[in-house]
């Protein structure tokens, strides 16, 4: 199968599989918003991220080495997984000590009475993960995406019977999370018959050396895209303004916010998944450029088409996520999302620059391109939610992504040259920004302004989808 056709076939079915699977995610948040007030979402919002912080810390950026090196023909299975597995379990051993202490850091109040819980939680996402990752490394792409339609119901049953039928909250959020990961992780486990390439006589000690070397910058590349989501709400929790309203409810709101925008995140998570694969075996490949300009061209217009898209029916489509009959203050989501449609957008353009340093092993120019966006966040953070409040995180994340992309495209590009047209990204992007702004304001007639920008987007676009279409028919 050639680079194309096994690229879409890959794409194809993590589709099948992450889907349907992301859409009932995105249900749960209907779900949580009619039995979570505005307070426990924004304990929750701020306990997932600081999982997320945790984990690459104390799995040492797991999802990164293990991918990549289990996919490499010049080491073997059985030592990738096995070392890994090791350095996991040493990993979360170590947290399981630190994380009880966190809650008496002032700024980390938030994590009393659920210490045990959130080692629990970063466990079994740890020991899925190392599942999840060594399945796609063995390109078993059909169990991968069965796994995750599988997880999803779980978890969604389990949020079911813990927060709308046992009224448990955040406690029953977390039970949901672990008990689903413990299950998914067993399945693969079973289904992918693991235990074969797991062996205390497998482990490498030169092996781990490589790994951890490898993946030494990723660890604060990845907690500093963690910590730019995490200084959100925590400049929304701790901020004062006499002018815009701030605190635990209003992270709850800005939590929902980013659910909706997590419709073009599953998009690009879908292609990424199957693009990460290709970029690591296709890297020493002859034709690695025009390879990579063909598919970023027809990705980016992807990604713009569907943002677009979403912002022109940002108000009905967030309506249908986010239930506001419980608590009303929920009704007004829809105004801080349109941003951060346009901010995911970057995140996920970013990602796939961030796929060229990690297929060529210079994963260094991760960390300190990561290291811009943090900074920019931070700073348009202090500047700007004591005045627009939960809008003045929404632009900081969009204008660290904007900016970091912009550092990316032109550095990652030395590694890997491709054609890249500036002129038409930036011109999609004020486009974009215009709509964002209409649909926040509503001005006179802004449906039909909407209508009429969104179809500009696509006239601008569809060329770029067109040609793939036709490499992929004709291949």
């Amino acid at each position: 199968m050639n680079k194309y056709k096994k690229l879409a076939f890959n794409t194809v079915v993590f589709a099948i599989g992450s889907f349907g699977s992301k859409i009932l995610v995105l249900l749960l948040t209907r779900l949580y918003t009619k039995h979570l007030s505005p307070v426990d979402s924004g304990v929750k919002e701020l306990i997932e991220p600081t999982a997320l912080f945790l984990q690459p810390i104390f799995t040492f950026a797991l999802q990164e080495y293990l991918i990549r090196f289990g996919l490499d023909k010049h080491y073997d299975k059985r030592q990738v997984l096995t070392t890994s597995a090791v350095i996991t379990t040493i990993g979360m051993l170590i947290m399981a000590l630190i994380v009880p202490g966190l809650r008496f850091v002032p700024a980390l109040d938030y994590l009393k009475g659920y210490s045990l819980l959130l080692i629990a939680y970063v466990t079994m996402s740890s020991f899925r993960m190392l599942c999840q990752q060594f399945v796609r490394a063995r390109d078993m792409v059909k169990l991968f995406s069965l796994d995750g339609i599988l997880a999803t119901l779980t978890l969604f049953i389990f949020n079911l019977i813990f927060i709308a039928g046992l009224h448990m909250g955040v406690k029953g959020f977390m039970l949901a999370v672990i008990l689903s990961d413990t299950l998914s992780a067993a399945f693969l486990f079973a289904m992918g018959k693991l235990k074969g390439f797991m062996s205390i006589r497998y482990f490498s000690g030169e092996l781990a050396g490589t790994m951890m070397k490898f993946a030494a910058p990723l660890i604060p590349t990845i907690v500093m895209w963690t910590i730019t989501s995490l200084s959100d709400r925590m400049f929304i929790r701790e901020m004062k303004s006499d002018r815009v309203p701030l605190g635990e409810a209003s992270v709850g709101i800005y939590g929902y916010a980013n659910r909706v925008p997590n419709l073009i995140s599953m998009v690009s998570t879908i292609f990424f998944q199957a693009w990460n694969m290709s970029a690591i075996t296709e890297n020493d490949s002859a034709d690695r450029s025009t390879f990579y300009e063909k598919v970023y061209g027809a990705y980016e217009s992807l990604l713009f088409v569907a943002s677009a898209g979403l912002i022109l029916l940002i108000k009905p489509v967030t309506a249908i996520f986010v239930n506001s009959s419980t608590y009303s203050e929920y009704g007004e989501v829809y105004r801080y999302t349109p941003v951060l449609v346009a901010a995911v957008l970057f995140m996920s353009l970013n990602q796939f620059l961030g796929s060229i340093y990690s297929a060529t092993k210079h994963t260094k120019n991760s960390f300190w391109t990561a290291f811009i966006a943090c900074s920019v966040n931070i700073v348009m953070n202090i500047a700007l939610i004591p005045v627009w409040g939960i809008q003045g995180a929404s632009v900081a994340t969009f204008l660290s992504y904007f900016i970091c992309y912009w550092v990316r495209i032109i550095d990652a590009r030395y590694y890997v040259p491709f054609k890249f047209n500036g002129v038409k990204c930036f011109a999609n992007t004020v486009i974009l920004l215009i709509m964002c702004v209409i649909a926040i304001f509503e001005p006179a007639l802004w449906g039909l302004w909407l209508f009429i920008l969104t179809g500009a987007v696509c006239v601008w676009n569809y060329q770029a989808l067109l040609d793939t279409a036709k490499k992929l028919l004709k291949r």
